[in-house]
């Protein structure tokens, strides 16, 4: 196949000859005829030829004739005995009236000429007549009331959860020989039963090894004396934190710790009976504080009309058990009845509903009528919501089975995940083979204790011999 190509003259042959080469390159090179060059050919001329690729080399067919470079246009000269003036321009201020009028109807003439000397003073801009309102249209609709949101309650603090550090236990475990550290953590991880269930497994690989088992006396010995330190150690690092978080720690968290403070391996030692006591005066002075600001926020939603946040704050008390105050319980009773309407619509019935059904003064609501527009959203609830509320199921004609369970309460709607793509499959822990029994001293012996590491590794421990545990 054939292209052009620009080459170059480099020298000329004693056969008649010429070499060439591409222009400004040295390859690709070659060799053409002089009977394909112009007779005024000479080396150094840069020509446009058009030659034939292939494997056997670049062969010149042609040269191609060059069409000549046109004649830049000749310019005029401008002849003249006057002196060259630049071309200046500049433009006049617009007036007022030169303004376009709306609807670019162009400026206005039928207003007379501004005349400064007829300025309005200060005084008599004041002295104008005010301008009277606008009257109202028999036509134009009435306008919507404007009904101003209900006032905002004063919010609490959020309670904070416990997140222990591991002081005590990191050092209870740094003391603890090295052959002993795997047994400890599988000990707290999961008591006396996950060390007999490592136990068993590496017995079953090292059966179908050949090799002698392990005797699991000595370790479950073991673990039971470290297991007690474990646990206290557990129990100090909770404590100090949430001593150090006791005005803001959430209940639930503070009373987990409280108990747990009865363990008699906890109050074995002075130090943490003293910790204990301290954490259980606190948790009864929270409670205290908790029951006299759930009792205010309860007010507080009934004094601004907000009836589902007093009925979501009854059915949520700071302790189990505590008995509702009547007074207050026949306020938002009343308060209930009240928005439970024949004209509320049936959101209003459904937010109601769903509050009502899990506080404590649920049978003591009993509406008057059913609202007037029962919607598919509104039956659907009010079904649902029937074991615990079937004096309103009596109402929308809802039949209560017998023994029906009770629901539970609505959790919120989780925003939608977005799809990831799918990743390689995790690969599998890769267990390594138990160590082969050896004669060693008297003092140790070396076992192999499957142990969950970071990397998924298990790894062999050695472990004294039973002589030195017994």
């Amino acid at each position: 196949m054939s292209r052009r190509l620009d080459i170059e003259l480099t020298s000329t042959r004693e056969d008649g000859t010429w070499t060439w080469r591409a222009a400004g390159a040295k390859v690709p090179k070659g060799v053409l005829e002089s009977t394909l060059l112009p007779t005024s050919s000479k080396v150094g001329d840069v020509l446009k030829i058009e030659a034939d690729f292939d494997i056997d080399g670049i062969t010149v067919l042609s040269v191609v004739q060059q069409r000549e470079k046109g004649q830049k246009a000749t310019l005029l000269q401008l002849i003249s005995d006057k002196p060259f003036v630049g071309v200046t321009e500049k433009l006049s201020k617009k007036s007022r009236d030169d303004k376009p009028r709306r609807g670019n109807q162009g400026p206005r003439t039928d207003r007379p000429a501004r005349d400064d000397s007829k300025k309005i003073s200060q005084p008599e801009r004041t002295a104008r007549p005010e301008r009277t309102a606008r009257p109202e249209r028999a036509d134009r609709p009435e306008r919507r009331s404007f009904t101003p949101p209900p006032p905002e309650i004063p919010k609490r603090p959020i309670a904070k959860r416990l997140k222990p550090k591991r002081v005590h236990r990191s050092a209870v475990l740094e003391s603890l020989p090295s052959e002993q550290r795997s047994v400890a953590e599988r000990a707290l991880a999961g008591g006396l039963r996950a060390v007999r269930e490592a136990i068993k497994t590496q017995n079953v690989r090292l059966a179908k090894d050949g090799k002698p088992e392990i005797k699991a006396d000595g370790l479950i010995s073991m673990a039971q004396d470290i297991l007690p330190k474990l646990r206290v150690a557990e129990w100090l690092d909770k404590a100090d934190a949430a001593k150090s978080e006791i005005e803001l720690l959430d209940l639930r968290d503070l009373r987990a710790v409280v108990a747990s403070g009865e363990d008699p391996m906890v109050l074995r030692d002075e130090t943490t009976r003293a910790l204990a006591s301290e954490l259980k005066a606190a948790l009864k002075v929270r409670q205290e504080q908790e029951m006299v600001q759930w009792i205010d926020d309860i007010k507080a939603a009934l004094e601004v009309s907000r009836v589902v946040r007093a009925l979501k704050l009854s059915g949520e008390p700071p302790k189990a058990g505590v008995l509702f105050p009547a007074e207050l319980g026949s306020r938002i009773a009343k308060a209930t009845i009240e928005s439970l309407s024949g004209d509320a619509g049936a959101d209003r019935w459904i937010a109601v509903l769903e509050a009502l059904a899990f506080s404590p003064i649920r049978a003591a609501v009993k509406p008057a009528v059913a609202p007037e527009v029962v919607t598919d959203a509104l039956r659907e609830t009010v079904k649902r919501l029937a074991p615990l509320l079937p004096q309103i199921a009596l109402l929308f004609a809802i039949e209560v089975l017998p023994g029906a369970q009770a629901p539970r309460p609505l959790r919120p709607a989780r925003p939608a995940r977005t799809v990831r793509p799918k990743r390689d499959p995790k690969p599998k822990p890769v267990i390594l083979d138990a160590l082969v029994p050896v004669e060693v001293p008297i003092d140790a012996a070396v076992i192999a204790v499957e142990v969950e590491v970071p990397v998924e590794v298990t790894a062999d421990v050695a472990v004294p011999s039973v002589s030195e545990q017994v």
